[in-house]
């Protein structure tokens, strides 16, 4: 074996000590999508990140400012496509703010519905894949397949899978059909809570994934709020916020349940925080089907809600209506509003500002992975290249809400 050189020259200690910058994504697999990290490297270990943020580009905002409020819908599926009946129906909860109407108890208690189960897609997405980063696939097939079945759910509710452009400004385009509440009810009452039994025994307490994630990629209270995170990330830290609780909107005070939250703010937390918001969406969706409203599931607002295709093909009025809606030729009242929805990934919210035109004068989203992705550099500052990934797995960023 060949002895270690006693008396190393200048130019091998340099070399030893040199650090490495290392180009991670914005196309490499572990970073699920179009995140670029430059990472300075000594040996495994993260030095410095320098984060790239907004590199798709696809300037949703300057779009929206440029169609008629009901053309904006679907521009709002692609922001967190996870979870995209929370990014409609937060928008129309905020156009409704602006023209003030006022949605019957069905339509809200169906809003909610929908709300919570795309919630929960969400939430299934970032758990299995987080235990797929650290070598546990099982448990993403399992999840896998109640994702599916709610997307089940989606297409009998609006035709529509991933990007759903659920809903209309005024509640709810159909009503529940038979078919959907057979397959909600199945979904909440059986196959989600005997899969999500069988997931939590695979990863909960097992120890190879606990090491992997407890002390990974944490954040205190403090530097979570100074950053304005918010969502399950937040309350991993211990702090006690969800906009359904502070700020109710669609009758979320008509329902029961507890907000999770951490202790540490790291990986394992974050894991654990999801998973209990499974089970209280999966305690709302129950009270809200068994609380459900009889009437209308939509509002009485025909210059801004569609009229039913029938009528459309039978109705002069009817058909004037729909023309003047999808061409946006009715002017919005001029005012400026802000309405936030507890998103997949924390406050998802709306600023809408009308000068009485017929598209937004100014629109701006606030994205919650925007501004948590932000802290990503310090959250990783001196941990496993490894690591790094799980702390992104975890933190769920979604690359349609990085835009600049």
């Amino acid at each position: 074996m060949a002895s270690q050189d006693p008396n190393p020259s200048l130019q091998q200690v340099e070399y030893a000590n040199a650090l490495t910058t290392l180009n991670l994504g914005p196309t490499h697999p572990a970073t699920h999508g179009v995140f670029q990290n430059i990472l300075k490297m000594d040996g495994e270990t993260i030095i410095e990140a320098d984060t790239t943020i907004g590199y798709i580009h696809r300037a949703f905002e300057k779009l929206a400012e440029h169609r008629p409020f009901y053309q904006i819908t679907p521009i709002t599926d692609r922001l967190n496509y996870c979870s995209s009946p929370i990014n409609n129906i937060g928008w129309h909860l905020t156009v409704e703010k602006l023209l003030q109407i006022e949605i019957p108890k069905r339509a809200q208690y169906m809003r909610v519905i929908m709300m919570e189960l795309a919630r929960i897609a969400d939430h299934l997405i970032c758990n299995s894949i987080l235990g797929v980063d650290t070598g546990a696939l099982t448990g993403f097939l399992y999840m896998f397949q109640m994702r599916e079945h709610i997307y089940e759910i989606y297409e009998e509710v609006c035709g529509a899978r991933l990007t759903t452009n659920m809903g209309r400004v005024g509640g709810m385009e159909r009503d529940f059909t038979p078919k959907a509440i057979a397959k909600i009810k199945q979904l909440v009452y059986k196959d989600l809570p005997e899969t999500m039994k069988t997931f939590q025994s695979l990863l909960d307490r097992n120890r190879i994934f606990i090491d992997r994630t407890t002390n990974v990629g944490p954040i205190s209270a403090e530097r979570a709020l100074a950053y304005g995170f918010t969502g399950p990330n937040l309350r991993a830290a211990g702090v006690d916020y969800d906009v359904r609780v502070m700020n109710p909107y669609s009758s979320y005070e008509d329902f029961y349940f507890e907000v999770p939250i951490g202790t540490n703010g790291d990986t394992y937390d974050r894991y654990l925080v999801r998973n209990e918001e499974i089970w209280q969406s999966i305690s709302i969706i129950k009270q809200a089907l068994e609380k459900l409203p009889s009437g209308s599931f939509h509002a009485d607002a025909p210059h801004y809600y569609l009229p039913p295709k029938q009528e459309v093909y039978t109705k002069m009025e009817a058909l004037i209506y729909h023309f003047k809606i999808v061409m946006g030729e009715i002017d919005a009242p001029v005012g400026e509003v802000y309405h936030s929805v507890e998103g997949g990934n924390g406050e998802l919210g709306y600023y809408l500002v009308s000068d009485g035109g017929r598209s937004p004068y100014r629109l701006q989203f606030r994205r919650p992975c925007f501004i948590y992705y932000q802290a990503y550099p310090e959250m990783i500052k001196g941990s496993q290249l490894s690591d790094a990934i799980l702390t992104l797995s975890s933190l769920n960023v979604i690359a349609g809400e990085l835009d600049a």
